[in-house]
C-alpha cells in the first residue's frame, strides 16, 4: 500500500492506495490494547487480593468478599471495553466498486455499491450516508463530528477520481 498524492483529499489526509483503489481505515481511538488491558487487570487483581488477604488475616473478614465483587465488576467493564477496542470502518473506492465494511463488537458487516450510482451525503444523524438503489450504509462513527463533512467531500472526490 502507498499513500495517494495525485488527488487533494483535504483535511483527513490521504487515503491508502492499493492497485488503483482508495482505502480509508477509520478506527476507534483506544489508548490501550486488549493485551495491555489484560496485563493491567491481572496485576491489579493480584495486588487487590494480596491486600484483601492481609485484611482478612488482620480480622476484617468482609474485605475479601467485597474485593471479589469489585474485581468482578471491574473485569466485566474491561471486557466490554476490550470487545469494542477493535471496532473499525473501512471504505474502499475503485472504478468498479465502492465497498463499506464495518466491525462492531466482533460483528462484521459489508455493503457494496456501484460507484457511478452511489450518493454520498452528510445524513441528518450526523454520519456520512452512502446510498444506491434503496440500500444505505453509514460511516464516520469514529471520526470527529466536525470532520465528517470533509470525509463526505473526500469520498465524493475519490469516486470521481477512480
Amino acid at each position: 500500500m502507498q499513500w495517494v498524492d495525485s488527488v487533494d483529499f483535504g483535511l483527513l489526509g490521504r487515503p491508502l492506495s492499493q492497485d488503483g483503489t482508495f482505502v480509508w481505515l477509520l478506527r476507534r481511538n483506544c489508548s490501550i490494547s486488549p493485551r495491555q488491558l489484560l496485563l493491567f487487570f491481572v496485576s491489579l487483581t493480584l495486588v487487590s487480593l494480596f491486600v484483601a488477604l492481609l485484611c482478612w488475616a488482620g480480622g476484617a473478614k468482609l474485605v475479601p468478599p467485597f474485593t471479589l465483587v469489585e474485581l468482578l465488576a471491574f473485569g466485566v467493564a474491561l471486557l466490554v471495553y476490550a470487545r469494542h477496542a477493535g471496532d473499525r470502518e473501512r471504505v474502499a473506492i475503485s472504478a468498479h466498486a465502492l465497498v463499506v465494511e464495518w466491525e462492531c463488537g466482533g460483528r462484521f458487516e459489508r455493503a457494496e455499491f456501484n460507484p457511478r450510482w452511489a450518493r454520498i451525503v452528510l445524513h441528518d444523524n450526523g454520519l456520512v450516508a452512502i446510498s444506491e438503489s434503496g440500500r444505505q450504509a453509514f460511516v464516520g462513527r469514529y471520526t470527529r463530528p466536525e470532520r465528517r463533512e470533509a470525509l463526505a467531500r473526500d469520498l465524493r472526490r475519490a469516486v470521481l477520481a477512480a
